[in-house]
């Protein structure tokens, strides 16, 4: 007779044993800012100041300098100093809150450094430009309805109420716009004037009753006056169609100081409790790309939204990028730290748009795959974020959805089933294949080959 035990077979894992250890390890703390020399006499009252923080942002290389003393190397402020002059597509500006999450004790090969202020060795000397990079790769520009609404998806437009942010990224994927110009990039500027221009984007979408769904951005919403943006936004929650109010704030991380305000923080809620009265979902989409940056100050400034405004979400929108947080450990921890710690839900994060000199923080359609394979089974499910593919002429894809792909020449190729506001006409649109393209120097020799030879035919 064959007896059957009911003794459990399962048992406990360890963390070690699993290719992830959660928790992650990294104290969640208030990094002390009085180690960097610059700010070794400041009082936490200044530092909590949003008015302190605007005023000491860095905005060259002589003040970041002047601001780190013997932690920047000068073979590091070398490298800073050619890329400003021969790569950066966006000028120097990093507030003290970023500039402190900095690993001091090694800003060559720290991440946030890496994004936020790059060398010239940070980029591949190569393959500094995909071949087909373009200014505003996403043809946002194009898709402007009014000038600076994006009407490129069915029901959501994007509304880019300025050109300014409170930090510039080096890989910010509105560098054709936002910020000042660069000896690369003469940037292009919004013609109407300001108050003009948001008229005209409320005008749009009061008489355009198939949109549902406003990203309000830029730029970025914490450089717009809090009486201009709550006007706006007030205004929005009132057009009966809209249903889903987003606000693009890098600066919830880069500077927390700005929301947690007074007058910022009552505006919040002020419009929260409209949005409530109006039936409207309101919510905040952050721009989080590694663990360093998440600190108490920006969890306080992401609950106030939360508990005391009422926000529906605070959502974090990352970059994927190499060197900065393209392994799955430096994923599950931003995304587990967003969780645990600050209330913030993973999202997405994004592949690197094709912008010129981006090529070394791209990462190819197929590691872009491998790293949502590995971070799935981790997070729960809802905060399991989508690895998305923002492919030109289609939109947002998750990187599972590409309908072929030439791994030789780094081509993928993608569908979509809508058209966008300059397609109206186009009756082969959801038919037609769209293409993006790997980093070159993820080929192999035939698929670098093929690019030199398409180079050589353009130029």
């Amino acid at each position: 007779m064959t007896i059957i035990s009911n003794e459990p077979k399962a048992r406990s894992i360890e963390a070690s044993e699993q290719p992830y250890a959660y928790p992650p390890r990294r104290e969640f703390v208030e990094p002390d800012w009085r180690r960097i020399p610059g700010y070794a006499r400041v009082s936490d009252k200044e530092w909590e100041d949003a008015t302190w923080q605007r005023k000491h942002t860095v905005k060259n290389l002589a003040e970041l300098k002047e601001t780190l003393g013997s932690h920047l190397s000068d073979s590091l402020a070398e490298g800073m100093a050619r890329d400003l002059e021969e790569r950066a597509t966006m000028s120097m500006l990093v507030p003290p809150q970023m500039l402190n999450t900095m690993n001091l004790d090694d800003l060559e090969n720290d991440p946030v450094r890496r994004y936020m202020v790059p060398s010239i060795r940070d980029r591949n000397p190569d393959w500094p430009n995909h071949p087909r990079a373009s200014r505003d790769s996403l043809h946002e520009s194009e898709m402007w309805v009014v000038e600076g609404l994006t009407h490129r998806y069915p029901t959501k437009v994007l509304a880019e109420l300025l050109s300014t942010c409170p930090q510039y990224c080096g890989h910010c994927t509105r560098m054709d716009l936002v910020g000042r110009d660069v000896p690369q990039v003469k940037k292009h500027r919004f013609v109407v004037k300001q108050a003009e221009r948001h008229q005209q984007i409320l005008d749009y979408l009061r008489r355009t009753t198939t949109i549902r769904d406003v990203v309000v951005s830029g730029g970025d919403v914490a450089n717009l006056p809090i009486n201009s943006l709550e006007s706006f936004v007030s205004a929005l929650i009132e057009i009966p169609h809209i249903r889903d109010i987003r606000l693009a704030s890098k600066g919830l991380m880069g500077l927390p100081q700005h929301f947690l305000q007074d007058e910022v923080r009552y505006a919040m809620e002020r419009l929260g409790l409209k949005a409530r009265q109006h039936d409207v979902d309101l919510a905040l989409h952050t721009h989080v790309n590694h663990v360093q940056q998440l600190t108490p100050l920006v969890a306080r400034a992401a609950r106030h939204l939360l508990d005391e405004a009422g926000f529906r979400d605070v959502r974090n929108q990352g970059v994927l990028l190499r060197g900065v947080n393209g392994t799955s450990k430096d994923l599950l921890d931003l995304c587990f730290t967003l969780l645990d710690r600050a209330n913030i839900m993973p999202y997405y994060f994004y592949m690197c748009d094709m912008i010129p000199n981006s090529e070394h923080w791209r990462l190819a359609v197929h590691e872009a795959q491998r790293l949502q394979h590995d971070i799935m089974g981790y997070l729960p499910g809802y905060a399991t974020p989508r690895i998305i593919c923002d492919v030109p002429y289609v939109g947002k894809r998750w990187v599972h959805q590409v309908a072929d792909y030439d791994r030789e020449r780094g081509i993928s190729y993608w569908t979509k089933n809508y058209r966008t506001s300059i397609e109206g006409d186009d009756p082969e649109v959801v038919n037609r294949r769209y293409e993006y393209f790997d980093p070159v120097y993820t080929l192999g020799e035939a698929g670098q080959s093929y690019w030199r030879a398409q180079e050589a035919e353009r130029n």
